[in-house]
């Protein structure tokens, strides 16, 4: 890491929350294909981190159809191992849909950022909340304020885990991952507007 490696983390993203390897970006193992490709360049070193061993594979190979040929490694004992290390950890705080909409009832500073596509925010979005799609969040980060705890949103909460990871890395000092996300949110019978 120290020599510009960047730490890929196919946790889920309640695992990740609990605890990751600091500047990690959190990649559910199922979305590598996709997402990989929208935040790490092709130009560095990847280093794994994996819920279990025998997910290394899969992983592998995702990364290497979207173009990756630089896997240098992955941390055997995972995230667990790291940690029984006594290395440093960071986590990343979760909340429910029941919790946000309290918040956001007491009328609590904080911002909602959907992350979401476009065709997925313009059927059904949280009224009030900021949308900027997860792939464009690093180039996007001057829209997103620092000064306000930020709760991160999608569809069922792995991308908003991504999103969230991309917030933990420039600096944002209060980051959620919203469990659930917007499919908890309609579950819970809150509201949402449409465009």
């Amino acid at each position: 890491m120290e020599k510009g490696a960047v730490v890929v983390d196919a946790s889920e993203p309640a695992a990740f929350g609990g605890a990751h390897i600091k500047g990690a970006y959190s990649i559910w193992l199922g979305g590598l294909p996709v997402f990989a490709g929208w935040v790490i360049p092709y130009n560095r070193t990847i280093l794994l981190v994996l819920e279990d061993e025998c997910h290394l594979e899969r992983a592998v190979s995702y990364l290497r159809r979207a173009g990756y040929d630089n896997i240098s490694g992955y941390l055997k004992g995972g995230t667990e191992g790291w940690y029984n290390s006594g290395f440093p950890t960071e986590h990343l705080e979760l909340l429910s849909v029941h919790q946000l909409k309290a918040s956001i009832d007491r009328g609590e500073e904080m911002v909602v950022l959907d992350a979401r596509g476009q065709q997925e925010w313009d059927s059904g979005h949280i009224a009030g909340s900021l949308h900027v799609y997860v792939g464009d969040l690093e180039q996007e980060l001057a829209r997103v304020p620092s000064n306000k705890p930020v709760a991160v949103i999608c569809s069922v909460g792995h991308r908003a885990g991504l999103g969230a990871s991309i917030l933990l890395r420039a600096g944002y000092p209060v980051v959620y991952n919203v469990l659930g996300s917007v499919k908890a949110w309609i579950a819970a019978g809150f509201p949402v507007v449409t465009v």
